[in-house]
């Protein structure tokens, strides 16, 4: 059990790698396009956290625990000449899940990223995930009516 102290929001550091690794076993194990692979996971959560031009990595901390995270990719939009974000991986503890972390998470990023002058977030979901969309919903994030296309290389 986790000790009823108040959680805090900072910024992922090197050190923090494995615990957030394992959160996103969590989460690909719950999406039908990924399957987790730490080694990969590992890899990633280094690639933006070494390069903090490339992203930032948000977790939920309490008790001494990382309970969630969330990463906000850049890129810059043509369409409204600013620099945007791709919200990649948002994910709670199964056992941390319904008590708030999730909304201090998004809501936090969303004010860093206003902060930064970030224009837009997108994220994707499964198309099934009725929860997801009902937080994100929540949260004041749209539907879009653009399809998502890939081709890995």
């Amino acid at each position: 059990m986790i000790p009823d102290t108040l959680p805090r929001i900072r910024i992922a550091q090197e050190d923090d790698i494995p615990q957030c690794a394992t959160l996103l076993a969590e989460l690909f194990s719950q999406e039908q396009e990924f399957t987790p692979d730490t080694s990969l996971q590992k890899k990633g959560l280094e690639l933006i956290i070494g390069n903090p031009s490339a992203g930032v990595i948000f977790v939920c901390e309490h008790g001494g625990v990382i309970v969630g995270m969330v990463n906000l990719l850049f890129t810059i939009s043509t369409a409204l000449g600013k620099r945007v974000a791709l919200l990649e991986d948002m994910v709670v503890k199964a056992d941390s899940r319904g008590r708030g972390f999730g909304s201090m998470l998004i809501e936090h990023a969303c004010d860093w990223a206003l902060k930064e002058g970030i224009a837009r977030i997108t994220l994707l979901t499964d198309g099934d995930n009725e929860p997801a969309h009902r937080f994100y919903a929540s949260k004041e994030f749209a539907r879009s009516d653009m399809t998502i296309f890939r081709k890995l290389l």
